[in-house]
């Protein structure tokens, strides 16, 4: 039992100096949970470096290109490429009580994100923090996308293992590289349509 605790603190050990190391090259940011969890900054060659990997796929629906289209039950983000085509994400989606459906456009787009919870949020979760500085510790991790005049957001997370899990207040969550992956391909007045 000693040995395996030694050689498992040994491999965290080698694992931290390598995150460092990537910390420094990729902006200062660096949090233990990166290495252990395959957090947003550990950088493994991959393209999605989440549970479920961003591909394309065939579409079958009739969006115009660069629309987004959420199925909240697949827990998947299409955006359509045209050519019945989208590129798909795996997301984390509201859970029960949680969920919803419609049409918006995102209206503001921010990197590295602060968080105020909402009043709604605080009611049912005094504890949280009243107003966080964004940063790989905030909740809406690398980029966020803010959709119309409502609470919700498709954002990223410091949580990659809640990706393709019911587990949020309404809003999509991403893995930080697929979150950063689509905040590049998108603009102010992109359709998103979300459907349960």
């Amino acid at each position: 039992m000693i040995r395996v605790f030694a050689l498992l603190l040994a491999a965290v050990t080698v694992l931290a100096g390598v995150g460092q190391a990537q910390a420094q090259e990729f902006g200062g940011f660096f949090d233990m949970r990166d290495i252990l969890g395959g957090g947003p900054n550990f950088r493994s060659g991959g393209g999605g470096s989440g549970p479920i990997s961003r591909q394309t796929v065939s579409f079958a629906g009739n969006y115009a290109p660069g629309t987004i289209y959420i199925n909240t039950a697949e827990r998947r983000l299409y955006l359509v490429v045209g050519n019945g085509q989208a590129l798909r994400y795996g997301i984390g989606v509201g859970r029960d009580g949680f969920r919803w459906s419609g049409t918006h456009r995102i209206t503001a787009k921010k990197e590295w994100p602060s968080w105020t919870p909402p009043s709604q949020m605080l009611a049912r979760r005094p504890d949280l923090p009243r107003h966080m500085k964004g940063g790989i510790d905030n909740p809406l991790g690398a980029r966020a996308m803010y959709l119309g005049s409502t609470l919700y957001r498709i954002h990223g997370s410091n949580e990659p293992e809640t990706i393709g899990q019911a587990v949020s207040s309404g809003c999509f969550r991403m893995t930080n590289d697929d979150v950063t992956d689509l905040y590049s391909r998108v603009s102010v007045g992109t359709p998103v349509i979300v459907r349960n």
